[in-house]
Order: structure tokens, then C-alpha cells, then sequence
């Protein structure tokens, strides 16, 4: 199945370089939302999030025949517009939002058809669980997003917040061990499962 999905993705990815326009629409279509909700982790400003995602488009496009012909296309999308998030907040003056320990935030907010399904209880430990996991520290809570949200490899993740696999493997344990330590009285099964929901939502 994994083969299967990266086969597709390079005859996306190879329809890009070549300028196809309906792949830029499937590539938009399929990424959009992944890139806007990355973004609000770090700014609320939905206009500045949009035109960097527009801007990164722009120049997929603009820059297509310097494009490597073999990436991981979720890996490359998140890395650069994740330097364009950066370069944007330092050239409006609101890069202290990336200096202090918060930058990276979480929220729940179930939609009609979670609150619908999902039990009361659930919906309780989902809030204690965004709670703990804004007390993480910045870097711990965006390992857990690339990893666990937009299903990166622990090297894909260390190559977008540029630091070692080793960092960003440990950075991943205290995560979970701080959770583990703030929440123990939620078994470690269940935990998982709550990470899993917290990480599978829309915002």
C-alpha cells in the first residue's frame, strides 16, 4: 500500500516539474488544508497563513524545472512552507510569537459530527489532553504534530526543524513521558488512542 502511495506521488510529482495544471490543482486540493492547519500553530493571522501557502505554490510553479525529481512531497511541502511561516511573522514584526515557549500552540474544538459520535467522557479527556499538551515546551508539541499529525518519519521531522534525529527522537519521549506523568491516570493504551484523536482533527 505504501509503495502504491509513493508511486503516485512521484507521477504527481513528476506531472509538477513538467507544469501539468491539473496536478497543481490535486497537489492544492490534497495539501491545503494540511499546510493551514500547521500554520495556526504558530500564527492566528488566517490571511498571512493563506498567502504563504499561496506563495508556496506560486513558486512550485515559477521554480518547477529546479525541482528535485524524486522527494517526499508532504516532507518538501511542510519544510518550506514552514520557512516561509518564519520569514513571514520576523517581516511583519510579530516574530516575538516564535521567541517564547507558546509559539506552538493546540486547540479542540470538536465539529458537529465529533460531538455527535465521541462520548462526553471522551470529549473531557480530549480537553485535559490539549491542555497538558500546551504546557510541552514549543519544540515537543511541533515533533508530535510532524510525526504523528502529517505522518513523518523522525528524520523528516529533524530535516524540517533542522535538528538531529537523536533531538528530535528524545524530544518525542519527554513528550509523551511528561503526558504520561501529568495524565497517569489514563492507562497507556488509552493515551495513545486520545493522542491519535487529538492528532487526527481538522484544526
Amino acid at each position: 500500500m505504501k509503495d502504491r502511495v509513493m508511486e503516485t506521488d512521484n507521477v504527481l510529482w513528476d506531472n509538477i516539474i513538467l507544469g501539468d495544471q491539473e496536478a497543481y490543482r490535486e497537489l492544492y486540493d490534497t495539501s491545503a488544508d494540511m499546510l493551514f492547519r500547521y500554520g495556526l500553530r504558530y500564527v492566528q493571522d488566517t490571511a498571512l497563513i493563506k498567502d504563504c501557502i499561496q506563495d508556496l505554490f506560486l513558486d512550485l510553479y515559477h521554480y518547477r524545472r529546479n525541482l528535485s525529481p524524486k522527494v517526499n512531497i508532504r516532507f518538501y511541502l511542510l519544510r518550506s512552507f514552514r520557512r516561509k511561516i518564519h520569514l513571514a511573522v520576523k517581516k511583519y514584526a510579530i516574530a516575538d510569537q516564535l521567541e517564547t515557549d507558546d509559539y506552538f500552540s493546540i486547540t479542540y474544538e470538536p465539529d458537529v459530527e465529533q460531538q455527535r459520535i465521541a462520548a462526553e467522557q471522551q470529549q473531557e479527556m480530549l480537553r485535559i489532553l490539549t491542555r497538558e499538551l500546551n504546557d510541552l515546551p514549543a519544540r515537543q508539541k511541533e515533533v508530535l504534530f510532524l510525526k504523528f499529525n502529517c505522518e513523518l518519519s523522525y528524520e523528516e521531522v529533524a530535516g524540517i526543524m533542522k535538528i538531529s534525529v537523536p533531538t528530535c527522537r528524545t524530544l518525542a519521549y519527554r513528550a509523551f513521558r511528561q503526558l504520561r506523568s501529568s495524565m497517569e491516570k489514563v492507562p497507556v493504551l488509552p493515551l495513545l488512542i486520545l493522542l491519535m484523536s487529538w492528532l487526527s482533527q481538522k484544526k
